[in-house]
Order: C-alpha cells, then structure tokens, then sequence
C-alpha cells in the first residue's frame, strides 16, 4: 500500500525539508580533514531541537535486537550506508563520507497549530518525515573518487528527471543503472528508495535498477506521491556485506561507494523536488 498526500500534508512535508535542507548544508559545509563525526552528531542534535523537528534514525529498529546509535548515517569510504557517527571517528584527507539524515517535524502541537499544518495521524508525535543524503570529499580527493560523486550525483538527476504521472519505477530504475554502467560502477540492489511523509520508509520501494517491465512491483507514478531516490553506487561490484557492528552496510570488494537522495513530490508538472533549503 502506498500514500498519496494532500496539500497541506505536502506543504508541511516541504517546510520539513528546506529545513532539512539547510541542516545539510551545514553539516557538509564542517567537513574537513581532523574532524570527528562525533561533532558532526552534536550540531546535527542541537539544529533539530531549535527546528523543533525529531532525528529519523537514532534508535531506529534495524531487527535482531539492534538500534541505530546516532541521528546521522555518516558512511565513509567502504561504507554504502548506515555508517554511524558514534563513537566518533576522525575524518582524513582523501575520504569521501556520506550524510544520510532524516527528520520528524513538527513534533509539537503547538507549531502545528500556529503554522497551520495537520497532524500526521500515523505518528504519535505528529509530524512528517523527510530524508536526504551527500556524499562530500574530505580535503582533495582522487580523481576516481571525485568522479564517483559526480556520476552517483547525475544518476539521482537523471532519475529525478523521470519523476510524472504515467512513468513507472522501472523508469527511474532503468536511466540510473544505465548511465552508472557506461563507468562501469555497480548500483546497489540490497537497498533502495521508498515512499516517505507518514513514516520514515513507505511503500513502494524505489529501484535503482532496471526491474522487469510486466513486475508486479512496477506501479505507475501519481500526483500526490512523496518519495525518496538514493542511488548508492559502488565504484565496483554492487554486492555488499554487514559490517561487524550489525547494522553499517559495506563493499563486498572494498572498494568506494558514494550516495546522494533527495524527497520528492510527482505533479502533474513532474518532480517537485521538497528537500532543497
């Protein structure tokens, strides 16, 4: 099953995500060689408070007794996603890392109602989810790596740019992984976008990949959809492994792995994009 918004639901989900947006930009603009990810975690907590917003992810159920420990998914080098930034862990000249955050807001009723915007009746605190993600050099990086993040980044455009009523998800699948193949870079298979807004992760799964026209799990775009795209593309194979920890997801060749997501609406003028500041 998956949700389509009405428009103040889309309007506060849009609000969310300017401020998402700006925390992001914030978080990225920190990055540099000595830093630890623990100081990324700490600024990230402090602007949600202000923000009056909850982080998506800290404590986050990730099954067999485990919780994801901090509100940001800090992924560095091997690291397709879920990386954590607690303990901290000191960023290096040459790294690239991916932040991959998320929020609930608002969560008090009393910003709700002076802003103008429903409940979420599917939180008990009440506020909408969204999710973005980039993966940002850490100093001067290799040419390889550098081109790694220019190529994931077109692949999330381009899989935007398929985003209007009509076009399926075989669609977005399709454009990403054929243009990640002409570098011949692996797409990720084991995780994929999804529906956001009422919950964290929604229906439908969002593919990265080209799926079989005539799947079951190809449904045609609608106005009203929110939904998130994030290509994780390894620079080689697209196999993964579980780090030790349970929960941080890694490059079964070791090799680097880059992310970018953003939320977006589908109108009938196309992709909406809800997550810019």
């Amino acid at each position: 099953m998956y949700y389509l918004k009405n428009k103040l639901e889309i309007e506060a989900i849009r609000a969310g995500g300017k401020i998402l947006a700006k925390i992001l930009d914030k978080l990225v603009s920190m990055v540099a060689p000595g830093l630890s990810t623990a100081d990324l975690e700490a600024v990230m907590l402090e602007m949600l408070d202000e923000a009056g917003g909850r982080a998506a992810f800290k404590n986050f159920y990730m099954g067999s007794d485990i919780y994801f420990p901090s509100a940001i998914c800090a992924s560095i080098n091997d690291e397709v996603v879920h990386g954590s930034t607690i303990p901290g862990r000191i960023l290096k000249e040459g790294d690239i890392i991916d932040l991959d955050i998320g929020m609930e807001w608002p969560i008090k009723k009393e910003m709700r109602e002076k802003l103008g915007f429903p409940s979420n009746p599917h939180s008990e605190l009440g506020g909408f989810y969204t999710d973005m993600c980039r993966t940002v050099a850490v100093g001067r990086i290799s040419k390889e790596a550098e081109q790694l993040l220019l190529v994931t980044q077109k692949c999330l455009d381009l899989g935007i740019a398929e985003l209007k009523p009509g076009a399926t998800l075989n669609d977005i699948g399709t454009v990403i992984e054929n243009y990640a193949q002409r570098f011949a870079y692996g797409v990720v298979r084991d995780f994929v976008g999804h529906g956001v807004g009422y919950f964290t992760h929604e229906e439908p799964d969002i593919f990265h990949y080209a799926i079989k026209p005539k799947s079951p799990e190809n449904i045609t775009l609608q106005e009203g959809m929110v939904i998130c795209i994030e290509p994780m593309i390894n620079m080689g194979t697209h196999r993964v492994k579980i780090a030790e920890n349970g929960y941080a997801v890694l490059t079964a060749d070791g090799s680097l792995s880059a992310h970018f997501e953003h939320t977006i609406l589908v109108t009938k003028n196309g992709p909406d994009i809800l997550t810019l500041a």
